[in-house]
């Protein structure tokens, strides 16, 4: 299903026809959808951190500051809900051929990196058309809406449009994109042959893939340090693809980033303090030891007055009932007398009559005894 376009602006053209747009929708295949679900709470819970680097044109020069966060944050949704996600704040600016220039990028996103909201600004300030570009993204129950605001001079063009869930999974935001490299460098692998969906510079879906460059020794300040390269590729179907490649220390701060035919680059300083992973240590075991109770003083007083207070009670209800201690006399002397072999039947059948509303045995039915243990069955009559 292809996306619905709704389009509104003070100087808005309409739209051409073409024939791209009647081409089927990019969608990830399984690789990277496979990759995405595989993301724990608790690893991306590892990759919050703040991280700056320096903008430095290609002669060394610093040009400007680029900060990226990730965080966790409170996410309020519109019926008051409040969930706790990944928070993602990041923010650049600085000049580019001493023209001022800068971005920003709020985001929350799911545990797997789904877009809940994001917000993102960009703009260059040039002298004779400056330029600004506003976009937002929203997830809704069954679709991802996206509103795009360009504005060139004095002309402002506005874009809705309404992506429909199927058509966005295993779409990477550039958000859950900063994210995303954290993990691949925190795990020091690329998914293989992995295409994943990305929005270009146009707002349209298009791929997005991931390649591994390899290892390298690079120098931060007076330290060496070796980083893991990945490279982002977007390939946009309306125009060039766009490459950008990230250096990576192995905690997943970001040491260094180059946009592939762009001037300058950024990076860091200093090294920064390595995150590692916490050691879990196993839990203890304890080894069972006998308990010897008699040996314990407090045990074995409670035992020694439990004892007595039921020494007390059996002698008191005996007084109450001498009726009882007469009972078991007289069964104990009959049972010594008869001295059967199935002591239990026997006192089974001594108590037997005791028992209220057990029917009486009939007297001609000595040779058929019926069993103890369960009721004389009563006798159908003739017809």
């Amino acid at each position: 299903m292809s996306p619905k376009v709704q389009s509104k602006g003070s100087k808005a053209k309409d739209p051409q026809p073409s024939t791209q747009e009647n081409l089927p929708p990019p969608e990830a295949n399984a690789e990277a959808i496979h990759f995405l679900n595989s993301l724990r709470q608790e690893e991306l819970m590892l990759l919050f951190f703040s991280e700056t680097l320096v903008m430095v044109s290609d002669t060394g020069e610093p040009q400007g500051e680029l900060t990226i966060e990730v965080q966790r944050g409170q996410y309020k949704d519109q019926f008051g809900v409040i969930t706790y996600v990944p928070f993602v704040h990041a923010s650049s600016r600085g000049f580019v051929d001493k023209t001022l220039c800068g971005s920003s990028l709020l985001a929350y996103l799911s545990w797997k990196l789904e877009v809940v909201k994001q917000q993102s600004q960009e703009f260059i300030k040039f002298h004779i058309l400056p330029m600004e570009q506003k976009t937002s993204l929203l997830k809704q129950d069954d679709q991802l809406a996206m509103t795009r605001m360009v504005k060139e001079g004095e002309e402002v063009k506005t874009e809705v449009t309404f992506f429909p869930r199927p058509s966005t999974e295993g779409f990477v935001s550039q958000a859950a994109n900063l994210v995303l490299l954290r993990v691949m460098a925190w795990r020091h692998t690329v998914p293989s042959n992995a295409r994943f969906l990305a929005l270009d510079t146009e707002g349209k879906l298009c791929y997005s893939t991931y390649q591994a460059l390899g290892s390298q020794t690079i120098q931060v300040g007076h330290q060496q340090v070796e980083v893991f390269i990945v490279e982002q590729t977007v390939h946009s179907e309306q125009g060039i693809p766009m490459s950008c490649q990230f250096y990576l220390l192995p905690d997943g701060h970001l040491a260094k980033r180059i946009q592939v035919g762009s001037p300058g680059c950024c990076m860091i300083t200093k090294v920064p303090v390595l995150r590692e992973e916490d050691d879990i240590e196993p839990r203890p075991v304890f080894k069972k030891k006998p308990l010897v109770w008699e040996e314990d003083l407090e045990l074995y007083s409670r035992f020694l007055d439990r004892k007595e207070e039921l020494r007390l009670s059996h002698n008191s209800y005996l007084r109450q009932h001498p009726e009882a201690q007469a009972l078991v006399s007289d069964f104990l002397l009959f049972l010594l007398l008869r001295q059967p072999v199935d002591v239990v039947t026997f006192a089974a059948e001594y108590f037997g009559p005791f028992a209220k509303g057990r029917p009486p045995t009939p007297a001609l039915r000595s040779s058929n005894r019926p069993s103890p243990f369960r009721e004389l069955e009563p006798e159908r009559s003739e017809a």
